[in-house]
């Protein structure tokens, strides 16, 4: 644990270094790279404002809600489409369309029906829908058919048939599609953030930063951004485990 924690902290170190030579040494312009003590310096400085944490919070509570949404419809949807294969016909034109269209032509074109606060979530249900769909219809799909006819034989009910056979077979495609999804959510959430530009959001921040060439800035919006989507994985999947530890606890008893 300690030797790999040290392994990241030294790769870390390795491009902070790179950065700061390429600023110093080659750029030499703070209005067209600033070096990492710079933006780190300024980062810390924007935290210690309340408005900073406001920001932050609003931009996370946006694009988390969407992803939720798109959790709930994509394993309703993904049931659905499994059981019911005129349903799967009616409905796959939807999702090529979704997975082949471009982010920006989506923000573009929802911009004329929907709100710029509610554009985020939008956008981060359209990122995740399609692909917790597909794999939680492809993990039902894929449940052995020797389990489904033990369980008959056996006279398991609904509920113990979903604990102990559908979740723990559907739930390998589920993880994969959250890990999937959870990021390219995000980076599309702050891109339509930076289109519509709501009051109180990280996108806003980033064009405003870019638009009065406040590199600085720009830098350290765009570090925190990574730093959000790092920690909203992390504690998305803490969550996940923590439920899916308390339901076979519960499954159990």
């Amino acid at each position: 644990m300690i030797k790999q924690a040290c392994k990241k902290i030294g790769i870390l170190l390795f491009w902070l270094l790179a950065w700061w030579i390429a600023a110093t040494f080659w750029v030499k312009q703070e209005l067209f790279l600033p070096s990492p003590i710079r933006v780190l310096t300024r980062l810390g400085e924007l935290v210690s404002e309340k408005e900073f944490w406001i920001i932050t919070a609003t931009s996370l509570g946006r694009i988390f809600s969407g992803i939720l949404i798109a959790l709930v419809l994509g394993v309703f949807c993904g049931v659905l489409t499994a059981r019911f294969s005129f349903l799967r016909e009616l409905l796959s034109p939807i999702l090529s369309i979704i997975k082949a269209t471009p982010v920006a032509s989506f923000i573009i074109l929802a911009l004329v029906w929907i709100s710029r606060g509610k554009l985020p979530i939008f956008i981060s249900i359209l990122m995740v829908l399609p692909i917790i769909w597909a794999n939680t219809e492809q993990g039902i799909r894929e449940i052995d058919p020797k389990l489904l006819e033990m369980a008959k034989i056996f006279r398991f009910s609904y509920f113990k048939r979903l604990v102990h056979i559908t979740i723990p077979s559907v739930l390998p495609y589920f993880i994969a599609a959250c890990r999937a999804s959870l990021g390219l959510a995000w980076k599309a959430g702050i891109a339509a953030e930076v289109l519509a530009t709501p009051q109180r959001s990280i996108g806003k921040e980033l064009f405003e930063s870019k638009t009065f060439f406040e590199m600085t800035d720009l830098f350290a919006w765009t570090v925190t951004v990574i730093v959000l989507s790092i920690c909203m994985e992390k504690l998305f999947f803490l969550l996940l485990r923590s439920l899916l530890r308390h339901t076979h606890t519960g499954g159990a008893a």
